[in-house]
This record gives C-alpha cells, sequence and structure tokens, in this order.
C-alpha cells in the first residue's frame, strides 16, 4: 500500500500534467493555427476540393478566401477551384483568367487540364452570348463591359459574397490581389514551374485611406527584394492607363500621379485591363472617403 506522501506526490504529477495540457491547448487556440504554411495550404486545399465536390460553393469560397490571403505559392489546383468558383458566382473573365492559369501551370497532364479547357470554351461561348442578346433592333451592341466585368458596381455584392468580406473596399481589395497573383511577370514564358513563383509579383492594401503597393522580385540567384510604395489617391485619376508591348513580353499598368511604370504583368491583355478597372474601382472606393461600405 502506497503511502499518503507517495499518493499526495502522484496527484500534484497528475495535477501538474493536466495543467500543462490545458495550457497547451489554450495556446493552440490563441494562435488558431499551429501548422506550418505548407501543411496548412494543404489542409485548406482537401477543404476546397471536398467543398466543391459537394457544391457547397459558400464553403468554397470561404477556403480560397483563407488561401488567397496567404503569401506562400499556392498549387496549381488552387487556381482551378478558384475559377470554378468564380464561374459559379458569375465572375466570367475572372474565373478564365484563373482557368487559364491552371492549364499554364499545370499543363496536359494536369488532373484537371481537359475540363478547364472545357470551362474556358463555356465561358467564351457565354461570353459571345451575353454579347448578342445586348444586340438591340439596329444590329448595335451596347458595351459589354457591365455583362463581363466582375468589379462592376452591380457585382460589389456578389464579390462580398464570394470573399467573405465584410465592406466594397475589402472585397475589392482581395479581388485585386487574386488578379495580380495570376498575372505575375516572368523572365521565362515558356516553362512555368510549379514550385517557383513569379519574377516580380505584387501585393496590395489598404492603410489611412491610402494604397500601399508592395512589389516583391526575385532575383536569378533566388534572393527576393521587396519594395514598398504608397499611392495617395485623392486628385488622382480613379482609371489607371495601361498598355502591352509584346516585343519584350510585358503589359504595364502606370502611376495615376506621374504616368511612371507602376505595375509590370505578365502579357495577358484581358487580365491587365481588368486588374486597371478593379484598380480604379478600388480608388474610386478610397476618394469617397468612407469605411468602404
Amino acid at each position: 500500500m502506497l503511502s499518503p506522501r507517495i499518493l499526495s506526490l502522484a496527484g500534484g504529477r497528475s495535477l501538474m500534467v493536466g495543467l500543462a495540457m490545458v495550457a497547451s491547448l489554450a495556446t493552440v487556440s490563441a494562435h488558431g493555427q499551429s501548422l506550418a504554411p505548407e501543411h496548412e495550404i494543404r489542409r485548406l486545399m482537401l477543404a476546397t476540393e471536398e467543398a466543391v465536390a459537394a457544391e457547397r460553393w459558400g464553403e468554397a469560397s470561404e477556403y480560397l478566401n483563407r488561401l488567397q490571403k496567404m503569401e506562400t505559392e499556392k498549387p496549381a489546383d488552387y487556381f482551378y477551384y478558384r475559377g470554378r468558383a468564380m464561374l459559379q458566382a458569375g465572375h466570367l473573365n475572372e474565373a478564365r483568367a484563373a482557368l487559364e492559369a491552371y492549364v499554364s501551370r499545370a499543363g496536359v497532364d494536369g488532373q484537371h487540364y481537359q475540363h478547364s479547357l472545357k470551362l474556358i470554351t463555356d465561358i467564351e461561348k457565354e461570353n459571345r452570348a451575353n454579347v448578342r442578346a445586348l444586340v438591340n433592333g439596329n444590329g448595335e451592341a451596347k458595351e459589354p463591359v457591365a455583362i463581363i466585368e466582375p468589379a462592376g458596381g452591380q457585382e460589389l455584392q456578389s464579390l462580398r459574397q464570394l470573399y467573405l468580406a465584410d465592406s466594397d473596399r475589402e472585397a475589392l481589395t482581395i479581388h485585386l490581389n487574386a488578379l495580380l497573383e495570376t498575372a505575375g511577370w516572368r523572365r521565362d514564358k515558356t516553362v512555368v514551374r510549379l514550385d517557383r513563383p513569379a519574377d516580380i509579383r505584387y501585393r496590395v492594401s489598404v492603410a489611412n485611406g491610402n494604397l500601399n503597393i508592395q512589389e516583391i522580385t526575385r532575383n536569378t540567384d533566388d534572393t527576393t527584394v521587396r519594395k514598398s510604395v504608397s499611392l495617395p489617391v485623392f486628385g488622382v485619376n480613379p482609371q489607371p492607363r495601361w498598355d502591352c508591348e509584346p516585343a519584350v513580353g510585358a503589359c504595364w499598368i502606370y502611376d495615376p500621379r506621374d504616368g511612371s511604370r507602376l505595375f509590370q504583368l505578365a502579357q495577358s491583355r484581358n487580365q491587365v485591363n481588368e486588374i486597371a478597372l478593379t484598380l480604379g474601382r478600388l480608388i474610386r472606393n478610397l476618394q469617397q472617403g468612407s469605411s468602404g461600405s
């Protein structure tokens, strides 16, 4: 039979172990996430895949939104599921951009390669049908931007629902970063390695009524250089100018303050036009001076 002292010691150890376990659980709960980024991305990707398979689009959008906010390079399938979600929400141009990003990253051996090509064709047909639907009795078509522009005024509520955003400003910021992620500039335009981010990419945030733009440049030795610029929006043209130069394989969006180059992007006129439109809407939102709702 154990003595009362030994029992007391054993009970004390049990109590200490129990308290340590509670403290450990509390620490994990307080941080909200204990997985390393690469494992968290895999977890969210699995959850996204299951949600899309079950057509739980709101749930899928939540996971995609959380993936979007992570700075770690995403797998190719992320763009496929993003394209599916955007298509479901009726954002045809952005859906096509995401699916094209998947095709370029995954290649012909990608699990969703054939389906992505089919969806891109379906989007193209739907865009053409939308244009035909606008033809009036004189055979003249109105400007189709209102139909195919995901960041259009009539689409802001849909963007807020898609990104689970609390305001138009937050939805536009997330949307802009999503577009920028698919349009990063690369030196080698023939082969896109899945494990390597673009050579020049951007992240945009809002602080104190200004746009903060971070440029992340990957050098040939795999080192990275980050540069940030603050863009005050008051008094500037809310529709930035852009163009593409096929000879150098790049497109640029110009600073509305002085016309200098602000974004260097991959050569894709549709994507760059959409980025410029979304950037312009975000600038106008900030110029209103409200909370962004």
